[in-house]
């Protein structure tokens, strides 16, 4: 697991795009100042990496920008969320700080102790999420700036069967999870999402994963920002744990870049 050159990318798309594809949990690479403070050997921390990361979700959104004529811009996450997790808020206080996943995770999908107790993590916030988070910001304000409004489409996996981290794993898990917000997800916004990916067996809504990713200078503020989230349950694109993309993949990128064309429209 090398140091990778940045920790995250910004592709842009056409001029007028007000949709960002953002890709948060798609990567497996961990720098190796980070690695030493983790206390997994080798073997289960691959394990770990098997279960946490959205393994694909960067193929998916990459394919989708090809395969539509509206060009979204991109934003993708190219360290493992188990550096810091940009979706999170650094001084939160919710209920993942209880199963020890808030900005910087300190236990494993299993509850397994990640990071030694006490471990100073303001160098990793410092290092690798405030640029993260004002990147992003920069990203929806230059949308703003451009076409008068912004959408942020998250693209995420989740495993067919719960793993003990899940705090509502008990609910529906259905093929494609969309989390909404009250203030940023329309229900226009929702319902192409519906119509899009309606092919897949069925969607649901904010189970098992509820919520979308707003930058917080945006969140709960500005009605310009719009927000969805997509959880793709993984045996609908790939084989599990970690395994390989199957035909599905290409059916989900032509899906979400219809998603976007109907945005953009």
């Amino acid at each position: 697991m090398t140091h990778a050159p940045q920790s995250f990318q910004l592709l842009p798309g056409a001029a007028d795009s007000p949709v960002i594809l953002h890709v948060p949990h798609s990567s497996r690479v961990i720098p190796e100042s980070v690695r030493d403070g983790i206390e997994l050997d080798d073997r289960t921390l691959e394990l770990e990496l098997d279960h946490i990361t959205d393994s694909h979700t960067g193929e998916i959104a990459a394919a989708a920008v090809e395969a539509g004529p509206a060009t979204p811009w991109l934003f993708v996450n190219q360290l493992s969320r188990l550096v810091i997790d940009p979706e999170r808020f650094p001084d939160e206080r919710e209920e993942m700080l209880a199963v020890g996943m808030g900005a910087v995770y300190t236990q494993t999908t299993h509850s397994e102790r990640l990071r030694p107790p006490g471990m100073d993590h303001q160098p990793l916030i410092e290092r690798y999420f405030r640029p993260y988070a004002e990147a992003m910001t920069a990203a929806v304000g230059e949308r703003l700036a451009s076409t008068g409004r912004a959408v942020v489409i998250d693209v995420h996996s989740y495993p067919p069967e719960p793993l003990p981290y899940e705090l509502h794993g008990d609910g529906p898990r259905p093929p494609v999870c969309l989390g909404t917000d009250d203030f940023h997800t329309s229900a226009e916004l929702l319902a192409h999402a519906v119509k899009a990916f309606a092919g897949f067996g069925g969607t649901g809504i904010n189970s098992p994963f509820a919520g979308t990713y707003v930058p917080l200078k945006y969140y709960g503020k500005d009605p310009r920002v719009s927000a969805l989230m997509i959880e793709i349950r993984r045996d609908v694109y790939m084989t599990e744990t970690g395994g390989l993309a199957g035909p599905g993949l290409t059916a989900l990128a032509n899906a979400l870049a219809h998603l976007v064309q109907a945005i953009t429209d």
